[in-house]
Order: structure tokens, then sequence, then C-alpha cells
């Protein structure tokens, strides 16, 4: 069941799987929806209580100006410790997807002793703009069907998920389930608020807006030397966002992190890889 907290001066929407009195996992992400309700289910049935949330400007959480955010990558690390507070949990196995690995890297920093154990899957150790020059920054293609955005309005459900689904697609490695991913995004959609300008992003799709625009603070990749909690690195070997040499570092440079390659992935969590992500999870969190 869905609920809706304050917290950091905002409100989140949150949601849990499982016995609260179980090892606690945050799930970072996106939406909640970057975890798909199978993936939390498994997990709570192998004694984890899991709990998942919607960042500020998406889902139905908070919403803001995309292009203009009043808040910094920062706030949203605070947002997460205050997910924690708001179901009384001390600490928990915080595992951050994506641009959830940033908040999940802060997080471990920033409140150590929130931070049991960290899963930092499809990210990399520095925020959004320019990789450093030791690291494999987005691919070309990518890019260039990023920038050779259509016009879409996004008040008509068919156009703007065909949209959403090709991104989707170029985000994918190479064994890419179009029914899975047009499921998912369609749920995103569906209960995400609609916008009343169609010419403007839907709030399922403007996370890349809003990170873009964000004030991320001062860089923490010197800092990962200093991460305390036990990590676990997990990367696709074909993910075009964050290509895998990204992992690697996160890998190399945080004290005695594990690393996991997933085959033939890209930047995502299709259902064929969670027989390799839930029973490293279940190790990392034992």
């Amino acid at each position: 069941m869905e609920k809706f907290i304050k917290t950091n001066g905002v409100e989140l929407c949150a949601e849990t799987f499982g016995d609260p009195a179980d090892a606690p996992i945050l799930l970072v992400g996106n939406t909640m929806l970057t975890w798909h309700d199978d993936l939390c289910a498994r997990l709570a049935a192998l004694r984890r209580f899991v709990v998942r949330y919607d960042l500020r400007d998406t889902g139905r959480s908070a919403a803001a100006d995309p292009e203009a955010p009043e808040y910094t990558l920062r706030d949203l690390v605070a947002d997460a410790a205050g997910v924690l507070d708001a179901f009384d949990l001390t600490s928990a196995h915080v595992v951050g997807f994506g641009v959830g690995g940033w908040i999940a890297q802060l997080l471990a920093l920033d409140h150590p002793a929130r931070v049991a154990s960290l899963t930092l899957i499809a990210t990399r150790p520095t925020a959004p703009g320019p990789s450093d020059s030791d690291l494999p920054g987005h691919a070309p293609e990518l890019m260039a069907h990023f920038m050779d955005r259509p016009k879409i309005d996004w008040t008509d459900r068919a156009s703007a998920v065909a949209f959403m689904l090709e991104n989707a697609r170029h985000l994918s490695g190479p064994a890419f389930d179009e029914a899975e991913a047009r499921e998912n995004i369609e749920r995103v959609y569906d209960r995400t608020p609609a916008v009343p300008d169609p010419g403007k992003a839907h709030r399922a799709n403007q996370m890349a807006t809003v990170f873009a625009a964000l004030d991320s603070g001062p860089r923490w990749r010197e800092r990962l030397g200093g991460v305390t909690a036990p990590t676990l690195v997990i990367h696709g070997e074909d993910d075009p966002f964050f290509p895998p040499g990204n992992g690697r570092a996160l890998a190399a440079e945080i004290p005695a992190a594990e690393l996991i390659t997933l085959p033939g992935t890209g930047n995502e969590l299709p259902r064929r890889t969670w027989d390799t992500i839930v029973p490293a999870i279940l190790r990392h969190t034992s």
C-alpha cells in the first residue's frame, strides 16, 4: 500500500513490501516503479522488508518545475534519510539504480550510520555532466538519439508511451524485451499525474531534465575511499548510458567492493536479470 510521508519540507510517496521485523532494504531509483512489484515481492519473500519511493518530481511525489528545480542533489539525499525516518528505520541496506546510485553513494558518505550495506546498480561515481577523462561517457549513438527528440504531446498516451519505449530500447542491451518494457512504461505513465501543458514533459519522463538542471554540489568521487558500508556493484556489460568502465571504477575505488557484471544488459533491470540480482542482494544483505 502506498503511503504519503512528509520529510525535508516536501511530500513523498512510498510503498513497502514484507514484514517490518525483517532486514530493511531501501530501493532508490527514479520512481518506485524502477523496482518492479514482482522484484520487490521476491525480496520480501526472502525475509527482507522492502521500501521503495518516488523521488521528487516523479510518480506521486512533490512536483516542481523540472527545468529549474528549487532543490539540490543533497536535498534528495536528505529525502532518502527522511524516508528511513518515516518508517522508524535507524539504518537500512541501500540499493541505488542509475541516478539513484548517486543518492545512495552520498547517503553512505554523509550519513554512514544509516547505511548497513550499499548496492550500486548501473551508475557512476560522478554527478551529471561531462564524465571524468578516465571514465567512459554516454555512447554517442545514444546521445544522438536523445538530442534528436521529436515534439511529443504528453497528453496523448499512445504517443508518449511510444516515445518512452524508443528511449528504453536505446538504453537496453541487445536482448530488448519490448513487451516487458511497454508494460513497465505504461504503468509509470498511468500512475503519474498529468500535466496541463501538452508541450511540457510528462512527469513520467522528466528526470533527465531535472538532473541536467540540478545543483549537484561538491564532487564525491575522491571521497569513495571513505565508504565504510560493505559495497556491491552490479553493472550491465552493454550499458550505453553509463558504460561498464564506470562500474569498474566504483568497485576499484570503494574499499573491498564486489563487482558483478550482467551480460547482454544495458541501463535496465529486466526480469531475466533477477535470478542474478536477487540472490546477490540476498547474500550481500545477510
